[in-house]
């Protein structure tokens, strides 16, 4: 047995088969779910990958999935691993002329995806050549393109429930392509047993690793039932995935909706008597606040234990909001990215004015970008992680190059987050180096701006963006959506409220007000969109005053 996520999935099966593994809740109180065994879960993910086997496809293609949220997709996941073939997700919310990139840069094989899907689909297949089998979930809409597309209960339907695939290997790949909110896409190559270990904490996120394969299974035996891991976000989204096999890995179950609905993700915490949720910062744990203060007052929340973000952070005055409501609930700010997987846990005195201050784990160091040598205390340097790294990024040497390095027998990855080290090991996020604002020779970091706008009294949510200025090279400007029945700021009140919280330098020197801030399914920022916005009030002033 190797470390292979397909092995140590059926490892698991084997020693409780009659565990309940996964929970579909559509709308809670409507009976739409499902529910199956992990015995179950893996007959039906042998049935998909015979079919896709049977179908022609050959270990080491791509699998592209274009789904929502559903029982298919991760029966598809584990399905791809069992046929050695590369799962990719597909963020479905991009067009057709993204999807044409990705699906290319991707080198996708085969695509499963949803029927809400096929208008998109079917203009983007005629220019990737190399997909030549579809699998379609669900009905096709009346007046939508013809696909030859097989139905996924149809291939569900036709493949073995047995197993019988061949011997598999730690070096299988699996493929997370990143949001693309700095840039186009990227296909973060991962060897199985380096995310088992970097991704899934050895099979123990709380202690040690386990040190061989079959261990994996042996604690799974021992343990009890009883826990239940809800990610909220997207599983197209690497974090949710994860977490999914994290739960799979301590033979527990997994809860998922199809989309994130505050008021059903609170329904079904009470009904399920979910143990973790996890989600993607304030973006999704405000709408949580505004339900349990608003329809879902007073809702049973008494089996949560954790509620855990990636991808962006709470801060300080949302989880004290959500404390308030919820003081049992223990609020972890994880960090980590598609590549390097978990680096560390924010501490407990992180906010406004300390920072974002991480606890990291011991193959985490601040280097040079250049030299790769570790920063002195106090000086900037970028984050890195060593060991259990990817192997680069798909298609793309140049950027693999400069992400990814050997450094004596180790290989290390080099990330976009500034970052610097105390004398007690503590880490300080500045922030992304390509979100770094210059306004006057000054640096500054958009998330330590967003932290002070958000504990504003009157501020729901914040974004902040560069915007260039002839005197400053670029000012700071802070887009920002007021909370419902609160009265705008004006730029004076939001400077006075900054200037307790950040140097002057820091402080937002442009207000936008927006309806609401735009964000990616899971809540990561969209840096784009409020740069654009902000640019495009500076152009409507500047016209406005020559017009009078």
């Amino acid at each position: 047995m190797e470390y292979n996520l397909a092995d140590l999935f059926e490892s698991v099966v084997d020693v409780v088969p009659d565990r309940e593994a996964l929970v579909y809740v559509d709308h809670p109180g409507t009976g739409a779910e499902r529910r199956l065994t992990y015995g179950e879960l893996d007959a039906a993910a042998n049935r998909i990958a015979h079919h896709l086997l049977d179908s022609g496809l050959k270990p080491g293609e791509h699998l592209g999935l274009h789904l929502y949220n559903g029982v298919e997709y991760l029966q598809t996941v584990l399905a791809a691993l069992k046929a050695r073939l590369v799962p990719v997700n597909v963020n479905y919310r991009y067009v057709e002329e993204e999807l044409v990139y990705l699906y290319r840069d991707a080198d996708l094989a085969a695509l499963v995806f949803d029927a809400e899907f096929t208008e998109r689909v079917a203009g983007a297949l005629p220019q990737t050549e190399k997909l030549r089998h579809l699998v379609r979930v669900g009905t096709a809409p009346d007046g939508a393109p013809h696909l030859d597309a097989v139905p996924y209960a149809e291939a569900e339907a036709a493949g073995s429930s047995d197993r019988g695939f061949g011997p598999r290997s730690p070096d299988d790949l699996f493929i997370i392509y990143t949001g693309g909110t700095t840039g186009m896409p990227k296909g973060v190559m991962w060897r199985q047993e380096d995310l088992f270990f970097a991704g899934l904490f050895g099979g123990e996120p709380s202690g040690q690793p386990v040190r061989r394969p079959e261990e994996l299974a042996e604690r799974v035996a021992k343990n009890s039932p009883g826990l239940t891991f809800f990610p909220a976000p997207p599983l197209m989204h690497g974090t949710s995935t994860l977490t999914s096999f994290v739960a799979f890995n301590y033979g527990q179950r997994v809860a998922i909706h199809r989309k994130y609905t505050p008021e059903d993700v609170i329904r079904t915490i009470a009904k399920e008597k979910v143990s973790s949720v996890s989600l993607v910062g304030d973006a999704m744990l405000r709408p949580l606040i505004d339900a349990l203060r608003g329809p879902l007052q007073g809702a049973d929340l008494s089996s949560l234990f954790s509620v855990s973000s990636s991808g962006a952070i709470m801060s300080e005055t949302v989880r004290a909001e959500f404390q308030e409501l919820a003081p049992h609930v223990m609020l972890l700010n994880n960090f980590g990215s598609s590549e390097s997987g978990s680096n560390g846990r924010a501490t407990n005195d992180s906010g406004p004015e300390k920072g974002f201050r991480l606890e990291v784990n011991d193959r985490t160091q601040v280097v040079d970008p250049v030299t790769h040598e570790p920063v002195a205390v106090g000086e900037p340097g970028r984050l890195a992680q060593r060991g259990y790294v990817p192997l680069g990024y798909y298609n793309d040497p140049v950027k693999s190059a400069e992400t990814f390095f050997q450094k004596g027998t180790e290989r290390w990855v080099l990330l976009g987050d500034m970052a610097t080290v105390d004398e007690d090991g503590i880490v300080t996020i500045l922030g992304r180096g390509s979100q770094c604002i210059n306004t006057g020779g000054e640096k500054v970091y958009p998330e330590e701006v967003e932290q002070a706008l958000k504990s504003h009294p009157d501020v729901y949510d914040a974004l902040v963006a560069g915007v260039a200025d002839a005197k400053w090279g670029n000012h700071v400007a802070a887009v920002v959506q007021v909370r419902a029945g609160a009265a705008d700021p004006t730029l004076e009140e939001i400077q006075s409220h900054c200037r307790t919280k950040l140097a002057g330098y820091k402080i937002p020197r442009q207000l936008v007000i927006a309806p609401n801030i735009q964000r990616s399914p899971s809540g990561k920022a969209d840096y784009r969109w409020a740069k654009a916005v902000a640019s495009e009030a500076v152009t409507a002033e500047a016209q406005g005053r020559a017009q009078a």
